[in-house]
This record gives structure tokens, C-alpha cells and sequence, in this order.
């Protein structure tokens, strides 16, 4: 999965705040300049953190967020609150009993505005 950044060591650093590992870095060459490229084992998957120089136009196919399945969601949250994030965009976790068979989920932001949804199933 890959995530557009604006600052890429800014965004290594606060997924390695919350787990994972920064496993190789590089650039390549564009017309309009080098593009900053690193990837992160974090969850089971590896992100591909891209830094562009020039700004890069969302459309159709964009991602909208990715979802971390975890055990326990308020235990998760902690976790990553006492990492320094505090970008949750809710005061407080939804439950959602009829959907998928029941779920809890709580949505923050990444250093680059992306989406993350922790998510429990019930």
C-alpha cells in the first residue's frame, strides 16, 4: 500500500512511533526532481511512504484509508496516544452492533492527512 507524504521523515517517524519498521529508503529520479521513496513493515503489510516533488492530484482509485484490525481497540488507541499521536478524529470510539456482525472503529490521521482506522470486530 502506498501513501503520498509531504515530509517523508516525518511520516517514517510516526509509524515507527506506533510499531513499525523502516526496512529500506531510496529516491528516483523525475522531471521534476527526485522522488523519496521508503518502506515500512507496520501490521502485516509493507507501506510504501512516497514523498513527490510536485503535488500529487487525488481522483477515482484513491484510497481513502487504510483499516488496522486489532484485539482491543481501546488498548490499541492507548497505545498509540501514548506514542504522541493526537489526531484522533473523534472524541470517542463508534460501536456499530449491526454492522458486518457488529464492529467498533476510531479514525486518526497520519502526519500527511491519511486516514487510519483501527478496527475491532465484535
Amino acid at each position: 500500500m502506498a501513501i503520498y507524504t509531504r515530509d517523508i521523515g516525518e511520516s517514517a517517524a510516526f509509524y515507527e512511533a506506533l510499531g513499525g519498521e523502516v526496512t529500506a529508503r531510496g529516491s528516483v529520479p523525475t522531471p521534476g526532481g527526485e522522488k523519496e521513496l521508503a518502506l515500512v513493515s507496520f501490521g502485516g503489510i509493507t507501506l510504501e511512504l512516497i514523498r513527490s516533488p510536485a503535488p500529487v492530484q487525488m481522483g477515482e482509485g484513491s484510497i481513502p484509508h487504510i483499516a488496522i484490525l486489532v484485539d482491543d481497540l481501546d488498548a490499541a488507541a492507548a497505545k498509540i496516544r501514548a506514542a504522541g499521536v493526537d489526531t484522533f478524529m473523534t472524541p470517542e470510539k463508534k460501536v456499530l452492533p449491526d454492522l458486518f456482525g457488529g464492529l467498533e472503529n476510531w479514525f486518526f490521521t497520519g502526519p500527511s492527512g491519511e486516514q487510519i482506522e483501527l478496527l475491532h470486530m465484535l
